[in-house]
C-alpha cells in the first residue's frame, strides 16, 4: 500500500556505497549529500545518494525525505581521516620520515582504511526524519 506519510515506512534499504560516499562527500567538501527516499511512501523504501539542493526545489506533496547518512551509523563509528589529521600522525611516528609524496600516500591508505571500517558500524536501525518528527525504521544494507 501506498501513503503520503512517510511514517508507513518500517524499512529502509540503502546501499553501503551510498552511505559511505555521501558521509565521504560532507567530511570532505560538506556536499549536503543525504539518502534520498522519494514517495509516494510504502512499508519498504529504497534511499539513494542524492545532494540535497542540487534539484532547487519540490513542487510536489508530500517531498521525498532527505535522510543525513550519519543517521545509518553508530555513535562509534570512526571519524573520517582528515589531510590535518593524517599529518600530524605521520609526522608524530618515529619510524617514519615526513615528506609530501610519503603524507599522500599515506593519507590514500588511511581513507581506504576507513572507507572498509566504516561498513562495519552501519546501524540495523535509525531515526529518519520526517515531517511529523523522527521516525524508527530498520535499515536493510544492500551491497
Amino acid at each position: 500500500m501506498q501513503s503520503d506519510d512517510p511514517t508507513v515506512i518500517r524499512v529502509l534499504a540503502v546501499h553501503a556505497d551510498d552511505v559511505v560516499s555521501a558521509l565521504e562527500a560532507n567530511a570532505t567538501r560538506d556536499a549536503r549529500a543525504v539518502l534520498r527516499v522519494t514517495p509516494p511512501f510504502a512499508g519498504r523504501m529504497r534511499a539513494r545518494l542524492h545532494l540535497a539542493g542540487a534539484e532547487g526545489g519540490y513542487d510536489t506533496a508530500p517531498e521525498p525525505l532527505h535522510v543525513d547518512p550519519g543517521r545509518l551509523v553508530g555513535d562509534d563509528a570512526p571519524a573520517y581521516p582528515t589531510p590535518d589529521r593524517t599529518e600530524d600522525e605521520l609526522r608524530s611516528d618515529p619510524e617514519r620520515t615526513y615528506t609530501p609524496e610519503a603524507h599522500r600516500d599515506y593519507h590514500a591508505r588511511r581513507v581506504e582504511a576507513w572507507r572498509e571500517r566504516i561498513r562495519e558500524h552501519l546501524s540495523e536501525r535509525a531515526a529518519v526524519e520526517t515531517p511529523a518528527g523522527p521516525h524508527e525504521v530498520r535499515v536493510a544494507t544492500l551491497g
